[in-house]
């Protein structure tokens, strides 16, 4: 009778652990380390698995970062900074995160935060707290500030110039 090693059956749960966790949603190489040390996996293991699935395609910070960017800017409105910061908290590297926060320009991110303020005050903000509170949404969805300011301001000029037509 053949005898099965303690090490192979680790390999198999941590591949099969890894495989289920990518099944259900896009994860970071960082983020399946984690989710199997949670699980108790051996590290040798952890390293066969995440070595298995970023060889068949499963596993790319690279792709993770580009989805995750055009995601969060298109359907949360989220600024280049709080993208940014999400990323690094999900274990991407650095120049993924610089490489997919800057595949949208100034411009495009200036349309998106009129667009995120349009939708939260369709009639611009007329005093200065009312400004300051448009400002401050911006902020926290991570525009840069000088970027949140011109998109207030703007904001702020479409509207004089709709009473005025």
């Amino acid at each position: 009778m053949k005898e099965v090693s303690p090490v192979q059956p680790e390999r198999e749960r941590a591949i099969d652990l890894a495989y289920r966790a990518v099944g259900t949603r896009d994860r970071t190489v960082a983020e399946l380390r984690t989710f199997l040390e949670r699980k108790r996996v051996e590290p040798g293991a952890i390293d066969e698995a995440v070595a298995e699935l970023a060889d068949a395609g499963f596993l790319d910070d690279a792709r993770y970062a580009r989805r995750f960017a055009e995601d969060k800017r298109t359907l949360e409105c989220w600024g280049s900074e709080r993208i940014a910061r999400d990323l690094r908290r999900r274990g991407v590297g650095p120049d993924l995160v610089e490489e997919a926060v800057s595949a949208q320009d100034q411009g495009a991110e200036l349309q998106t935060a009129l667009l995120l303020l349009e939708a939260r005050f369709p009639a611009p903000p007329a005093d200065d707290r009312g400004r300051d509170r448009a400002w401050s949404l911006l902020v926290r969805r991570g525009y840069e500030p000088g970027l949140a300011y011109e998109a207030v301001r703007q904001h702020s000029r479409r509207g004089e110039d709709r009473r005025a037509a």
